[in-house]
């Protein structure tokens, strides 16, 4: 499994079989996702909450996420936002 370190290290692909090919056998380093996930939040304010929930369910999130290579928190937040812009829109 080829590790990528850095974003230049991900090649353009000509089709989706050739990007299915490259993904099969290269993962993405979490420093990097992580790296590119806090870049893209920088200069935003956020606040600190606790949020209780079933530990199988939150077992259940970080798979899926660790699946997507994302930080389970981020994925959580886009979850969010997503959702909360749907709401606003359906008003």
């Amino acid at each position: 499994m080829n590790l990528i370190t850095r974003w230049d290290d991900v090649p353009l692909f000509d089709s989706e079989e050739a990007e299915a090919a490259f993904w099969a056998e290269a993962a993405i380093d979490l420093r990097l996702m992580d790296a590119s996930v806090a870049a893209t939040t920088e200069g935003t304010e956020s606040v600190t909450i606790t949020l209780r929930m079933d530990p199988r369910m939150l077992a259940r999130i970080k798979r899926l996420a660790r699946s997507r290579y994302l930080n389970y928190q981020s994925m959580i937040k886009q979850w969010l936002s997503e959702r909360l812009e749907e709401e606003l829109r359906d008003r």
